[in-house]
Formats: structure tokens, sequence, C-alpha cells
């Protein structure tokens, strides 16, 4: 396999909207500064490589990228804004979803990539909702298929234009023999609660629905006609701003580049390092802590926000230009005690900043990013760690934790690590980590001390406490062995284990929908010969292996 997918070049996640190809993110003064609107007017010739036109708004991972800066650009760059409009900048298509052609000639392992990605995206649409107090509302101005149809259904509402010909479709079953790749059918069942006969009605009906049909069956919210829709819109989506909870004033916070340096194997950050090693197939992802005093003006610059826009932008790298790592190692170097003031400070702000909220947020994402990588995660703990507060999170998430026992090796909590950072099932790391005794969580709460290898590994906060003299060679047997298993297994395993405790929309997209995807998106009936997603635009009819399984 190719280390770079079928991709010659690294993909990159840094864009801005002066760069952007696919999207135009504007203010309507009609809204007074109150909605953004995001326009999707996708160029044919702009994929991320040659060979397959994005043609009628289809999209590629360029255009997700490029959606998601512009979220996260929302979020922090236009406190003035209250409500958020996503639709098309064509005439009668809002989108045709992922590219065909970009499907049926990509890796298996960089469709399954590119359906998280674009499923991350999606959930930072609802959580700019619900989190951030600015709701989404979906103009469908044409027709919406697949992936389309699926960025809908991550805003809070829809209207749809109701002119005869503009539908909504889930085409993937009947026409490419595959899934929805991103949630449409969980949230046509658990957010818009579509009664389930007329969801497998919908979601095997190739043209899809239409008009009032859509709005009876709660496919979306409203629908008005051509010459009506503009006024539908604008009272819509003032309605939604009015409603609005967000508190935000002053100057937005703006975000520049994320530098780094790249050497070989080598990225280099301000506060991140990531080093691969292409023959043992484990890369070493090492994050640095803050320094001084957190008490400063919270800007892109500040620890809080640097690091942790550096370490997503790491594991993006990760994710797709490294397919055949296997283990990331963690680890980090600091002060812990450092690492609980700007805890500290950054949660107390928080309580009445709205900056201060969002940051807090931007960490969680990135932590849920870690979570929700295909790789082994293992922790290690040494003497120059400050795995404390928001980065003990980091060793929480991983499948192991390695911490030796030595002097002035420490673990330690701070406030961030007891409700700012859930994961995808609703709970704390902590909380999932304890199911089965949920008090030894409320004791943790009050322990303020730095723990060392002893009472961290009574804690049940490590897995394992090797002293100096066998440290070595423990690490070096757990991480040969871990990674000569197959990396089928181990995705399946460390996917299903990650996330115990309840099942949320979250946890069935990354887990019950991502498994059956990455399943199907192997099988012969759709990238066979003679499968769907192979026979898509050729004259000939695909042949499909009847036998259920």
């Amino acid at each position: 396999m190719a280390e770079h997918s079928h991709y010659e070049d690294p993909i990159r996640f840094e864009t801005h909207p002066s760069r952007y190809r696919h999207w135009v993110l504007d203010f309507p003064a009609i809204h007074e500064g109150r909605v953004a609107r995001l326009a999707m007017d996708v160029q044919e010739d702009g994929g991320l490589r040659p060979g397959y036109p994005l043609k009628l708004n289809s999209y590629d991972l360029s255009v997700d990228i490029e959606l998601a800066d512009a979220i996260q650009r929302v979020r922090f760059e236009h406190p003035a804004v209250r409500a958020l409009i996503v639709t098309s900048a064509k005439d009668r298509i809002f989108s045709a979803g992922a590219n065909i052609y970009m499907l049926g000639s990509s890796t298996h392992s960089f469709k399954v990539n590119f359906c998280k990605y674009t499923n991350e995206t999606r959930l930072y649409l609802e959580e700019l909702s619900a989190l951030s107090g600015i709701p989404v509302l979906c103009a469908v101005n044409g027709t919406a298929s697949g992936g389309g149809y699926e960025l809908a259904l991550a805003c809070d509402e829809i209207l749809l234009q109701d002119d005869g010909s503009t539908a909504v479709s889930l085409p993937e079953a009947p026409l490419l023999a595959v899934l929805p790749g991103t949630g449409g059918l969980t949230r046509v069942t658990d957010k818009r609660k579509v009664r389930r006969d007329l969801a497998d009605v919908f979601s095997t009906l190739a043209e899809g629905v239409r008009g009032k049909r859509a709005v009876e069956w709660r496919l979306v919210d409203e629908s008005a006609s051509r010459s009506k829709f503009e006024a539908a819109l604008k009272a819509r989506v003032e309605k939604m701003a009015a409603r609005s909870l967000r508190t935000a004033a002053g100057e937005g916070m703006a975000l520049p580049p994320v530098t780094v340096t790249r050497n070989g194997d080598a990225s280099e950050y301000k506060y991140v390092l990531l080093q691969i090693d292409r023959e043992r197939r484990v890369a070493s992802l090492t994050m640095r802590g803050p320094e001084g005093d957190p008490n400063a003006t919270l800007n892109a610059e500040h620890w809080s926000v640097a690091a942790w826009r550096e370490l997503d932008d790491a594991l993006l790298d990760l994710r797709f230009n490294h397919p055949n790592i296997g283990l990331v190692v963690l680890h980090t170097v600091g002060d812990p005690e450092a690492v609980r003031r700007f805890d500290r400070w950054l949660t107390e702000r928080a309580l009445t900043d709205w900056l201060a909220r969002e940051v807090v947020l931007l960490q969680k994402r990135v932590l849920k990013r870690l979570d929700l990588t295909a790789r082994s995660l293992f922790a290690l703990i040494e003497p120059a760690s400050c795995f404390a507060g928001s980065m003990l999170e980091i060793a929480l998430a991983a499948d192991r934790v390695f911490m030796i026992d030595a002097a002035n090796t420490h673990v330690a909590l701070s406030v961030a690590n007891f409700g700012a950072f859930p994961m995808s099932n609703g709970l704390t790391r902590l909380e999932s980590r304890y199911l089965y005794d949920p008090t030894v969580v409320t004791r943790l709460r009050e322990e303020t001390a730095l723990l060392d290898a002893g009472a961290a590994l009574k804690a049940g906060l490590v897995t394992f406490t090797p002293d100096e003299m066998d440290w070595d060679d423990e690490v070096r047997v757990a991480i040969e062995e871990r990674t000569s298993l197959s990396p089928d297994a181990m995705t399946g395993l460390e996917a299903n284990l990650r996330f115990a405790g309840p099942e949320t929309m979250e946890t069935k997209i990354f887990g019950r929908l991502s498994a059956w995807q990455n399943w199907i998106f192997q099988r012969p009936n759709a990238v066979g010969p003679t499968g769907a997603l192979t026979m898509y635009g050729q004259p000939e009819r695909p042949v499909f292996d009847y036998r259920r399984t």
C-alpha cells in the first residue's frame, strides 16, 4: 500500500476563507450581521486529485475540509452570529453527495477515513447549535442526494424548495449497494424520528421524496414554492436567531495558520512533535505542556488554543497520510501543576466568557478525534511527563497506560476531568473507565495530590507500572506484540472497547454505522468487478451475490 493512500501528495487540512474553492461564507446585510450563510459552490475541477469532476455540487475531502474550517471560524471569529444558513449557490441543485467516481477509485482505507472525517464535521454542525448557541437552517434549494441530504440532516431545521423536481434522497443502497456513509440512516430515525417503515421505503427509493410528502414523512420541516422560498427562509432563520442562546460579544479570535516544520518523518509544531517510524509501523506523538501564568490574553497563541489545534492537525496527518502506522505512542513533556493552573483558569473563565467556552469545546473535539483514531494508542508516563488534567485525558483515551515506577513521575487530576470533555457516549473518560463502580469518580474528585505510580495504579488510572529496571523491556515487548497483530482485528477491538456504556446517536454512527460501512465497502456486491459502485455510470447492470450473510 502506498504511504499516502492514492494521493501523490500528502493531504493538508489548513485553509482560509480567502482560499476556499467550494464554499462562500458571507453575512447577508438583510440580517444585520446576526446570520452567517454558507453557500456550497463546488468547482468541478477543484478536487484533491484529477480524474473525477465534482459535478452537481458533489464533494470530496477538499470540500469538507473547507466546511470544517468555516464552522470553526464562525465559532471563533464572528461573535455577532446567532444563526447559520447552509445552502447552495447553484440553481436547482443542492448537492449530489459524495462524488461516486472519487469513491469508486479510492482505496478502502481512504473511503473509510473520508466518511469518518465527514461524520466529524456533521457533528460539529450539531454541536455548533447545541453548545455554541448557533442553530443551523438548511435551505435545500435543489435536489439533495445521499451525502447532500446527510448534510441537511445535520442541521436543526430543513426548508425544502417545492418546485416539482427538488427532492431529498438516500440512494446509496439501491444505486451503489452501500450505506449512507455520514449518519443518514441514524439521523432519519433517531433525530428526525421518521417511522421505521417510511424510513425503509425512503432509503430504498432512488428518486427520493418531494414537497408535501417530505414534510408529512418528517424528512424536512417545511416546503415552500420557488416564488415563496426566500421569504420562508428569512422568516425561519430570523426565528432561529431570536431564540439563540449565544451570549458572545466584542471581538472574535482570529485563527492564524497552524505552523509546522516537516523534516523527513518528523513534523515539529510549537507544542507537538510527531515522529514516524515506518519500519516498526509506530508513531511517537509528544505534546508539550504550558509554561508560566495562564492569565494572558486568550488568543490563538495561548497554549490552551495553539497546542490543541496543533494536536488536531497532527492526528489528521496520521489518519490520512500514514495508513501503515499501527500504533501511536503518546508522550507529554512539562509541569503537571502548570497544566492544572491552565485548566482551572480556563474552566472558571468559561463559566462567563463565550470565548473561553469555545476553547474548552475545541479541546473536547480534539480529544474526540483522538478517541476515533483507528490506531492502537499506548500512553507512556515518565519523569518528564505532564499527564495532568486536560492532558491526562490523552492518557485516558489510550488503550493501555504504562507508568514507570520512578522518582518524580506523577499523574494528576484537575477540574477538567469531571465533565469538560465528554466522549461520544456522553460520559467522561473517567466515567467510562469506572463503569463498574461510579463512586470511584466521586472519590477521585477529592484527589488533589500528585499521584505516583503506586497511587495511580491503586486508583485504576494506569494499566502497568514497571520499575526502572524492567521499563525498557516491558514497553518494547508490548509495542512489538501489538504491532504484530492484525490491523483489522485491532481496529474492531479498539472501536468496541473504547465506547463502553450507553449508546448514543454518535456512538451508533462511529460504531454501528462505521463497522457496517467498513465491511460493505469491501464486499464484491459494492466494489467487485461487477459491483454496483464499480459499475456506476456504465451501461451494464451490476451482478450481485444474493446470499445473505
